[in-house]
C-alpha cells in the first residue's frame, strides 16, 4: 500500500494520502479516517480496538473480529475492513487513545 508507506513517512493524514486512501478503499477508507479523527482507535497493553457503531473491534495486524472482515473480505491489502485500515491509520500518524492496562480485564467489566 503506497499511501502507507507515505503516511508513516509524513506521519499525518495530508490531501494526497487522504485521496490514495479513499481512491483505494472508497466508504470503508472513509470511516477508517472518520474513526481515527474521532479518536475511536483504542491501544491497549493486548490489542488495539477500534469503536465502531454497535460494538468495538478488536484488530491484530490484518485481523479483525468484525463480521465483514470474517464473511467478506480476505487477506489482500485491497481487500481490508475499515477497523484495520483505521487501526494502520492511526498506527502510522501516533493517533491512537493510549490506555495502561489490558483491554482483556476492561472487556470483562463492560
Amino acid at each position: 500500500m503506497d499511501w502507507l508507506d507515505e503516511l508513516r513517512e509524513r506521519g499525518r493524514l495530508t490531501g494526497t494520502v487522504t485521496d490514495d486512501i479513499l481512491r483505494s478503499h472508497g466508504a470503508r477508507g472513509r470511516r477508517a479516517i472518520d474513526a481515527v479523527s474521532e479518536g475511536r482507535v483504542k491501544e491497549y497493553k493486548d490489542f488495539v480496538v477500534v469503536v465502531g457503531k454497535g460494538d468495538e473491534y478488536i484488530v491484530e495486524g490484518r485481523s479483525c473480529t468484525c463480521d465483514d472482515f470474517r464473511y467478506n473480505l480476505g487477506d489482500a491489502d485491497d481487500e481490508l475492513c475499515w477497523h484495520i485500515l483505521a487501526a494502520l491509520i492511526a498506527d502510522a500518524t501516533g493517533d491512537t487513545d493510549e490506555h495502561d492496562m489490558w483491554y482483556s480485564e476492561v472487556r470483562d467489566l463492560v
